[in-house]
């Protein structure tokens, strides 16, 4: 469901109260610093109107200008200051909460995912919410507290200027925003989300570069890149006209009420004393600045809004299975499925599916490709829930096991590694970041990778690329393997773990998983017959069944 820009601006709103009283610095200092620079104009008009007046002191009104001249720069840091202070501040708090959702969402609402309009998400929507917490939140506020004071002020001398100078505030500092906000946010949502597919487009260029280049898909490739950034460039233009319109009305707004207020103090100020006109006016052309401020806002507010809703609709996003933080801390004994049917997006999986998972027992499960040997395994992983049926790891419903036990006594391995660009050492780790070099080494001889890093000019310190280019498809597989092993888990699931490996060393890896399965159930999922050897039983996946 879509939200309205207030509700946008009222939830981001919502983020800042643990910074509220910054947040109330920067208000005050930003009024105060406003209204200095309102009355250096004010004061500047008072003593040229003073000037022919031989006993008036000209020296002490630029005595008076010059001590507020440096009162509003002294104000105007502060609240730069602090607006900037809470904006970065909470910009590494929503950074945090967004890393904190995308763990609870995944990996059931990740995968598929686009994952170009993630990385826009994470980085650009994210950074454009700097504008509205440094330079959206406390000048609404200023704007409002100022438009007040000043209008007090010049209702001093009339209260029909008051009146004329208060609609002035309101159709420049809110009727303007509102209605230019409202006709520009569509189209400023549909830029945030293009951007996040050109992104895509680009991630999948450069990761499929070598196919493009060996079947000559390069031209193409760069004429639908040009077609995607046109499609952004006519939105921007879109944008950029509407900021045009804004600036233009909010001028021809500002000279319309500066001049009803010269006309009417000059009808309705009946003593006739020159200043009585002139200062209004003055004071009136003189203190738009907070509310020019607010109407401007809403030349970036387009971007702002549809960044802000996009990192709002991820944090408040449901998860498909949701964490157990008051369940069962258990020791493995087993696994168990019982008459289970699950389906994904529409499509049976599995269905009526039994297996029983012995304790310490090596099971090995095969079938042709879709027949949900992945799909078990990510099951047993509560990647997702079940339809139907039971689920039960030591004897207990998987639903009823804290999240965190069931992590610490699994051990996933897949035939897609993510490979981080950091060292070997630190990629092995993920596994186990408390475990020492030993450890790690002890790991990496079992899983065949130590011979290898090696031959590495900083052995286990050498880094590895982004994506792991830097290594092939066997050694990505072994460092996966390896993880394993550090992770010391009392349930592996292993996924096809031999796929990419020559025979060598897919026996040395087998002969390694045979030799460590001291106190360890393993499921190894496989196409090969020489991989599955090792397995204690087999069970063929046919039919969504077992048998």
């Amino acid at each position: 469901m879509r939200r309205s820009g207030i509700k946008i601006m009222a939830e981001l709103i919502g983020l800042i109260a643990p910074l509220i009283h910054i947040m109330i610095l920067a208000i005050i200092t930003g009024v105060l610093g406003f209204l200095c620079a309102i009355f250096i104009t004010i004061l500047g008009g008072y003593g040229i109107i003073n000037f022919i007046d031989s006993n008036f002191n000209l020296k002490n009104i630029f005595i008076l200008i010059f001590i507020i001249a440096i009162l509003r720069g002294f104000f105007h840091y502060i609240e730069q200051l602090s607006n900037h202070y809470i904006a970065f501040k909470l910009l590494a708090l929503i950074r945090d909460k967004i890393f904190i959702a995308l763990r609870r969402l995944s990996p059931a609402k990740l995968e598929g995912r686009d994952k170009g309009n993630l990385i826009a998400l994470i980085t650009s929507d994210i950074e454009l919410l700097e504008v509205f917490y440094a330079h959206t939140i406390s000048p609404i506020a200023i704007g409002i507290l100022t438009s007040l004071i000043m209008t007090i002020f010049i209702g001093s001398f009339n209260i029909i200027l008051g009146i004329i100078a208060f609609l002035g505030y309101l159709t420049v500092g809110f009727f303007i925003p509102y209605f230019s906000s409202k006709y520009g946010k569509k189209d400023g949502m549909e830029y945030r989300d293009n951007f996040g597919k050109l992104n895509s487009y680009f991630l999948d260029s450069l990761w499929g570069i070598k196919e493009i280049l060996q079947f000559g898909f390069g031209e193409k490739r760069n004429k639908e890149i040009e077609n995607k950034t046109d499609d952004l460039m006519n939105i921007n233009k879109k944008l950029k006209n509407y900021e045009g319109i804004i600036v233009g009305l909010t001028n021809s707004v500002i000279l319309i009420f500066t001049l009803a207020i010269l006309i009417i103090s000059y009808l309705v100020v009946k003593d006739g004393d020159f200043k009585n006109i002139i200062i209004p006016t003055i004071a009136m052309a003189s203190s738009f600045g907070p509310v020019i401020a607010l109407s401007n806002l809403s030349n970036n507010l387009f971007f702002t809004l549809a960044s802000g809703e996009r990192v709002l609709n991820l944090l408040s996003e449901k998860p498909v299975v949701e964490e157990v933080y008051n369940g069962k801390d258990l020791e493995f004994d087993g696994a168990e499925c019982k008459n289970i049917y699950f389906d994904y997006g529409g499509e049976e999986i599995l269905k009526d599916y039994n297996l029983n998972i012995e304790n310490g027992k090596i099971i090995g499960i095969k079938g042709k490709s879709g027949s949900g040997k992945s799909t078990l395994l990510k099951l047993l992983m509560r990647f997702w829930d079940i339809k139907s049926g039971a689920l039960k790891i030591s004897k207990t419903d998987i639903k009823e096991i804290n999240t965190s036990a069931l992590r610490n006594m699994e051990s996933y391995t897949t035939q897609d590694t993510s490979i981080f660009k950091d060292t070997i050492e630190n990629n092995i780790k993920i596994a186990d970041y408390n475990a020492t070099r030993e450890e790690v080494i002890d790991a990496c001889k079992k899983a065949s990778l130590h011979d290898f890093i090696m031959t590495l000019p900083k052995n286990y310190d050498t880094e590895v690329g982004e994506l792991g280019d830097t290594l092939s498809g066997g050694e990505k597989q072994r460092i996966s393997v390896a993880r394993s092993f550090l992770h010391k888990a009392p349930f592996i699931l292993l996924d096809e773990p031999t796929s990419n490996l020559d025979s060598l060393n897919e026996a040395i890896i087998l002969k390694s998983i045979k030799d460590n399965r001291e106190n360890r159930t393993v499921i190894l999922v496989s196409h090969r017959e020489s991989t599955l050897n090792i397995a204690d039983k087999i069970y063929q996946m046919k039919n969504d069944r077992a048998s």
